[in-house]
């Protein structure tokens, strides 16, 4: 494609006229266009009233190449604005939708150091109009837990590649800095494009189940995009190739876009026993204790549950804390709750140790050690199987913030699995803490403090009731 060409279709991208406007071009060197659903989310870039568009379903479904499309002519149609292209892994961005861009701008006749330069030390790209795209890694670094690297953005608009690997938290903190660059000077709207597969997280909670339920806001859109929808042979021929080979599971998310198939047999819990979580206000009330799973320094997440009897609320959820906060913390909470010491339990990795030395005769929480009865491989696998007991028959009850309730019900579906399913002469096994951490892309931890409330369950203590002045 010639570069004056190009000027043409980014003239058609300002009209709206985007179904006029070619992404890419076949062997014989036809170009090929936008499918509708992707000339319907350019639709809802250019509109003023949408904010929030997600793009997900499937694989193969055009995700990668309708948001550097949108970029790349966003870019060029208004001089000088700004767009963040993120990432949980900047190094994955860089191998992905990176090469993508690049291959876009090369089809739309744009060359490198001319009609653009590419900063790999600032993770920048700069087009020769002024505008700029900014490569933005969204992973959690333990020296910014809260995120404040971000704040230096101001951008016009900004994509999200995968957003499912990313934490809400920092989705939030994107939109936040969008808004900042020329919007009023071309009348833009601030957007969040977000692209991802099937993933029972925010993502799910935010765009699919508002869409499946017919109630979407109108400032959020989902667009569910399928493998089907993408014209070129080549898909057809994955699509034909992964029905053949791949499992039920693969085809029925990675074909098919099935946000709520689930049928994994090596999962603990129904899906639906754990929306009913938050819901069973039937749990019944009881003894007084607190789990916590402590994390200092910014090592994963400091999250402790009060629980009263079957109810569990989370009352901590830090991402940095100290030795010192993480005692002051629950020595606060253990006052305010009126819960004894010896109904405190906390992990055992060093900090439960420490914890021990100020708040006398807690509980030191070892999953390592042996289970109480003989048919699990250690304690925490044991407590695990009876936390899913307890999801199953609906005698639980969380509560918590609607962030806290995404990442819950994500943890619990995508970790609270048994390992060693194929194998009737092992012991009972919950899946490894590293394979929980490398599916979920972060570390259980509420999973984790609520795994230890079953502490009590198991072994039944005798309750000590406390009364405070």
């Amino acid at each position: 494609m010639e570069r004056h060409e190009f000027d043409i279709y980014v003239e058609l991208y300002k009209r709206g006229e985007f179904p006029q406007i070619p992404i890419g071009e076949y062997a014989d060197g036809k170009y090929f266009f936008c499918t509708q659903k992707q000339i319907r989310t350019l639709e809802l870039i250019a509109d003023d009233v949408t904010t929030g568009i997600g793009y997900g379903g499937s694989a193969r479904s055009g995700k990668s190449a309708i948001e550097c499309t949108a970029v790349i002519l966003d870019c060029f149609a208004y001089p000088g604005i700004a767009w963040g292209l993120a990432r949980k892994e900047l190094t994955t961005l860089k191998r992905t939708v990176l090469l993508t861009l690049f291959k876009q701008l090369t089809f739309y006749g744009l060359e490198k150091d001319k009609d653009y330069n590419y900063n790999q030390q600032l993770n920048k790209i700069t087009f020769t109009n002024g505008s700029e795209v900014f490569l933005i890694d969204t992973a959690y670094q333990p020296s910014d837990p809260l995120l404040t690297r971000f704040g230096g953005f101001e951008l016009t608009r900004c994509a999200i590649d995968e957003s499912n690997e990313t934490e809400r938290a920092v989705v939030e903190k994107l939109f936040e800095r969008t808004g900042w660059r020329l919007n009023d000077k071309y009348n833009l709207k601030r957007k969040l494009f977000e692209c991802f597969n099937p993933a029972k997280n925010h993502v799910y909670f935010r765009f699919y189940t508002p869409f499946k339920e017919n109630r979407e806001p109108e400032h959020m859109k989902f667009i569910v995009a399928l493998p089907s929808d993408n014209p070129h042979p080549s898909v057809q021929e994955w699509i034909d190739d992964m029905i053949k080979t791949s499992d039920e599971t693969t085809i029925q998310r990675q074909v098919y876009g099935n946000f709520d198939y689930d049928d994994d047999p090596a999962a603990l819990c129904g899906y639906n026993n754990i929306l009913n979580l938050f819901t069973n206000d039937h749990a019944v009330t009881g003894s007084k204790r607190i789990s916590a799973d402590l994390a200092m320094q910014g090592r994963d997440r400091f999250v402790a549950g009060y629980w009263d009897g079957n109810v569990c609320r989370v009352e901590i959820d830090k991402r940095k804390s100290s030795g010192k906060d993480i005692e002051n913390d629950l020595k606060e909470l253990k006052i305010r709750r009126g819960v004894a010491n010896t109904n405190i339990i906390a992990d055992s990795d060093g900090l439960g140790a420490y914890l021990e030395s100020y708040i006398e005769n807690i509980v030191t929480f070892h999953g390592g050690q042996k289970a109480s009865d003989d048919e699990f491989f250690n304690l925490k696998s044991q407590c695990a199987f009876k936390l899913a007991e307890k999801i199953n028959n609906h005698e639980l009850k969380v509560i918590c913030s609607d962030q806290q309730k995404d990442s819950i019900i994500a943890e619990l579906t995508v970790c609270l699995k048994r390992e060693n399913l194929d194998n009737d002469a092992a012991k009972k096994k919950i899946m490894s803490k590293d394979e929980m951490k490398k599916r979920l892309g972060n570390s259980p931890d509420y999973l984790d403090m609520l795994i230890m409330g079953m502490w009590y369950f198991i072994f039944e203590r005798q309750e000590i009731e406390v009364e405070w002045d």
